[in-house]
């Protein structure tokens, strides 16, 4: 596959490095939008993955950027083309998928934003690699060896850094971004999609809060 430079206003690794934590959020009414994305911003987390697991997904996204720009938000859940085009249509500045596959790496290539690509097994990586990529998701994280897996690879891909998400929460964080080729983690533990559903948006901001004092960012 041919390798391709982009120019893009956020760079996968930028993207990443703007956050220990990207917090993973299904949101269900684009009402919740707007608070939740100040409640992040509240917390001290300014970058917002949206996954595509609801309905209000896409005009989420467009509302988050129309009013609070300060907020960077990408979408989630991004499974192939057709999800990738449209979440760019509708202002995610990054895309994240929990796969990695041909086409959608192709299509990644006339995109004008970022993909990050789910890998979980070395063909997966080293097929990214050969489209020219260096930033990956690792998913799922914990069902796919976790910090053991991330560890081994760092001795044959050491410029590779990753994203682990899936399993990730308050108890084992840290054990992940101890790790060299680890720029954050992603995680659902910081604004579950229950809270999010009831608007408790200053729980949200503690836990924000709480997790980047941890994580030694607070």
């Amino acid at each position: 596959m041919q390798q391709v430079l982009r120019s893009w206003r956020h760079s996968p690794e930028k993207v990443l490095k703007a956050s220990p934590i990207i917090p993973v959020l299904v949101v269900d009414e684009v009402k919740d939008a707007i608070p939740l994305a100040r409640a992040l911003l509240e917390g001290g987390i300014s970058v917002l993955e949206i996954t595509l697991r609801s309905s209000a997904a896409l005009e989420a996204i467009m509302t988050i950027r129309n009013e609070v720009p300060e907020a960077m938000v990408g979408a989630g859940t991004v499974l192939n083309p057709e999800d990738l085009y449209g979440v760019e249509k509708a202002g995610a500045l990054f895309a994240i998928s929990p796969g990695i596959t041909p086409g959608l790496l192709e299509a990644s290539f006339k995109a004008s934003i970022p993909l990050i690509p789910g890998v979980s097994t070395v063909s997966e990586l080293m097929l990214g690699l050969e489209a020219g990529l260096q930033v990956f998701k690792f998913f799922p994280a914990e069902a796919a060896g976790g910090v053991r897996m991330l560890s081994a690879l760092k001795g044959p891909f050491p410029k590779v850094k990753f994203c682990p998400t899936g399993g990730i929460n308050g108890e084992n964080f840290l054990e992940y971004l101890a790790l060299d080729n680890v720029i954050s983690v992603g995680g659902s533990w910081v604004a579950p999609r229950e809270f999010i559903r009831r608007g408790r948006w200053g729980e949200i901001s503690a836990m924000v809060k709480e997790a980047l004092m941890v994580a030694g960012r607070g």
